[in-house]
């Protein structure tokens, strides 16, 4: 069994063999808070004074004539950034997560600037000069996240710049934790080992340790491990331990400066809006609602069908020339109707381009591996040439558009799947037929973060069930404009 505990600068990382030894040093001194805050405080000043200097010689043609006021708008777009916890190291940073509150951001600012202005009763007007930072502080502060989410996901991918992260316990949830850190190793997390219950001996020599991670020793071995790996993270899972044990070990990483994630026991009912109140000193956590019978749900119906509706005109020659081209491509219908389940478990015919010629006695049976969803090129490829376009750009899913003006699908959902292996899901995976809540959709969170084609269904009913606990209308609205980037992508070979 590998020990991690054999060197204190035991950091287990893909790359290692490819990544020279400067940028990782770099990197990984970077990743530290103090460095990683300063680093982001300074993007966000130079996009500021970018901004300012952009604006006065626009106004006027100088950086003298309007005095020192306009400079005003610097401390103020960072201090309301500092206060909206914008500076605050987080697990994975997103775009379109970040752009709105830098956008308020710069907004209250600049509103700010324009009453300091007035109040100071300038020579000049300073709703022009205002107006001119707001616009372009507005580019160049989103420009600056946008970089600075670029930035950190190659560093962390490329050069392997990811804490070094011990999880406390050994269960199923830990399990899934350590898969998803090295399925998305932009939430900067490295595992190198977990505390908890040694692993029970096994039969399968390699069925000794979860998830290939190596047994570090128990919660009362913690400050000892921890010094020794030197790591920075610690994620306490569902560790069968004592709460004093457990406790014990939060304290110590706290003073050794290593963050803590807990993963709360009903993690399926805590959703993005969850907050935390105190009766006295004990906390209380609030755990919203989203009802998808409610009248959220009823108007997301009402804006899919108007949305809709528009985009079926502005794509109408581009509908009626794939009709064309299916029809010349083969013998057989146009649009191919399979019956799919949808909302409360009701059946209903989703609709797409035709792909594929008809099959023939000689084509080979499909066996679908064990965990993975059905669906992308099924045994022999049978897809015409206008097929084959059609599906590496998802244009096969546009007649999915009638379906949701007929209100069996909505634009955003969980993806619909055939009545055979819905049954089969059911009983094989957790949560699975919870997702039937919400009407299915287009487009989902599974698909947007790759989760298309045949890949693991367990994953998929994950973020699904994460979308429905965790609905918005501005997540519809990210999840569309992340589509429109995945349709970008060849979703087929």
């Amino acid at each position: 069994m590998p020990n991690t505990l054999e060197s204190p600068h035991a950091r287990p990382r893909a790359a290692d063999a490819e990544t020279p030894l400067a940028p990782r040093v770099l990197v990984d001194h970077l990743r530290v808070d103090p460095w990683h805050t300063a680093i982001t405080v300074a993007v966000d000043v130079l996009a500021a004074v970018v901004s300012i200097v952009g604006a006065l010689l626009w106004y006027s043609g100088s950086l003298t004539e309007t005095g020192w006021l306009p400079w005003l708008f610097l401390p103020l777009v960072i201090g309301i950034l500092a206060g909206k916890s914008m500076y605050r190291r987080g697990l994975r940073r997103n775009f379109l997560d970040e752009v709105g509150p830098a956008e308020t951001a710069v907004a209250f600012a600049a509103l700010t600037l324009m009453a300091a202005m007035f109040l100071a009763d300038t020579d000049y007007r300073p709703s022009a000069v205002v107006l001119r930072v707001w616009l372009l502080s507005a580019v160049t502060v989103a420009v600056a996240r946008l970089v600075r989410v670029v930035v950190q996901r190659i560093v962390r991918a490329k050069y392997g710049s990811a804490a070094p992260t011990i999880v406390l316990g050994n269960d199923p949830i830990a399990h899934q934790l350590v898969s998803r850190m090295r399925q998305f190793p932009e939430y900067g997390l490295a595992p190198i080992g977990y505390i908890g219950d040694p692993p029970v001996a096994s039969l399968d020599p390699e069925d000794t340790e979860p998830a290939g991670l190596a047994h570090l020793g128990t919660p009362n071995h913690f400050e000892t491990v921890a010094r020794r790996t030197r790591a920075e993270e610690l994620i306490v899972a569902f560790a069968p331990s004592e709460d004093r044990e457990l406790l014990a070990a939060i304290r110590i990483a706290h003073r050794l400066g290593i963050r803590v994630w807990v993963v709360p026991r009903l993690y399926d009912a805590i959703g993005a809006n969850s907050r935390i109140e105190h009766i006295g000193g004990l906390p209380l956590m609030v755990l919203p609602h989203v009802n998808p019978k409610g009248w959220q749900f009823a108007l997301k119906g009402i804006i899919d069908r108007v949305l809709t509706a528009i985009g079926l005109l502005l794509l109408s020659p581009l509908f009626l020339l794939l009709m064309l081209l299916v029809r010349l491509s083969s013998p057989g219908p146009i649009f191919f109707k399979q019956e799919r389940i949808g909302r409360d478990g009701l059946p209903f015919d989703c609709l797409k381009f035709r792909s594929m010629r008809p099959p023939r006695a000689s084509d080979a049976e499909f066996e679908r591996n064990a965990g993975d969803a059905p669906g992308g090129v099924e045994g022999v490829d049978r897809r015409t040439r206008i097929g084959k376009i059609m599906r590496q750009t998802s244009m096969d899913e546009l007649p999915q558009l009638l379906n949701v003006i007929r209100g069996d699908m909505s634009l955003v959902g969980p993806r619909p799947e055939r009545p055979e292996y819905v049954d089969l899901f059911e009983m094989q995976i957790r949560r699975y037929g919870e997702r039937h809540r919400v009407k299915a959709g287009v487009t989902g969170w599974a698909q947007v973060h790759g989760l298309r084609g045949q890949t693991s269904i367990a994953d998929r009913a994950e973020w699904d069930n994460y979308y429905i606990e965790n609905w918005s209308v501005w997540l519809d609205v990210k999840i569309l404009f992340l589509t429109v980037l995945a349709v970008l992508k060849r979703a087929e070979d």
